[in-house]
């Protein structure tokens, strides 16, 4: 992996944890310990950090799945941004095509995850108005830590009950059917996750962009063209203003940019 450009006041050292090239000049694999250096969340509480992966033609996924076009180090990010969340945030549609298991607990992580307060791994929040999941699947019989459901306080009251008997803990961020983004923020941090990290899917994630809570978005940009009709990384109604975030940060590797960006 190689650095692009350094977006910030640090050297770039610094910015992005010492991945600097090897004293014969070659490009090499950075430690998940600088990846982590380099991903690190801001002080500012709560903090909602997305992830998402695009072809060059903006689809989010292929045949439905997003690992057609994502890469080994996209991979390697994706594990290292879980490890640094306290919690992560998906969609149920996304859960499903998925196939979504329980984070897992990674002794390359643990010590840094104790340091900062937090637990073995991170939970799984899953936004749903329905509840309709199938509460059988791993997710939710043998998670590391239980297993959240994001609902709103109208749910049917059976499928709540199915849900807290196979163990999941229902938070409920919004008066009707569905999920208020800002309450929900609200509600995770208040059970002492601050820093959240969704990885979607795109209808999550359009709805997060449209009630303002996402801080910041980091995004593969895969060097793949899929054509078809793949949703894009966001989803549903458009905002009424373009939201601009400004760059801090881009990595190269293999052809794959890997971008943040932040809210200003």
């Amino acid at each position: 992996m190689r650095r692009l450009f350094p977006v910030t006041d640090e050297t770039p050292a610094q910015a992005f944890g010492g991945g600097e090239r090897g004293a014969a000049g070659a490009d090499r694999e950075w430690s998940l310990a600088e990846l982590a250096a380099a991903y690190a969340y801001p002080a500012q509480r709560p903090w909602l950090r997305g992830n998402m992966v695009s072809s060059l033609d903006g689809a989010a996924q292929h045949d439905g799945h997003s690992q057609p076009i994502s890469s080994a180090t996209d991979m390697r990010i994706f594990g290292t941004l879980r490890a640094l969340a306290d919690v992560v945030v998906v969609g149920a549609e996304t859960v499903r095509q998925e196939g979504y298991r329980p984070a897992r607990a990674r002794a390359e992580f643990a010590a840094a995850r104790k340091a900062a307060g937090q637990g073995p791994a991170p939970a799984i929040a899953v936004v749903t108005a329905s509840l309709d999941l199938d509460f059988s699947l791993p997710l939710f019989a043998s998670p590391l830590v239980p297993t959240l459901i994001l609902t709103g306080a109208a749910a049917a009251p059976e499928k709540v009950a199915a849900a807290e008997k196979a163990g999941a803990r229902m938070v409920v961020a919004g008066e009707g059917m569905g999920v208020d983004p800002e309450r929900a923020v609200r509600a995770l941090a208040g059970l002492g996750h601050h820093r959240l990290l969704t990885e979607g899917g795109p209808r999550l994630l359009g709805q997060l962009i449209a009630a303002e809570v996402l801080d910041e978005l980091c995004l593969t940009l895969s060097p793949t063209l899929t054509a078809g009709s793949a949703q894009r990384v966001a989803g549903g109604p458009s905002v009424a203003v373009p939201r601009r975030f400004e760059l801090v940060s881009l990595l190269e590797e293999d052809g794959f940019l890997f971008g943040r960006y932040r809210r200003p």
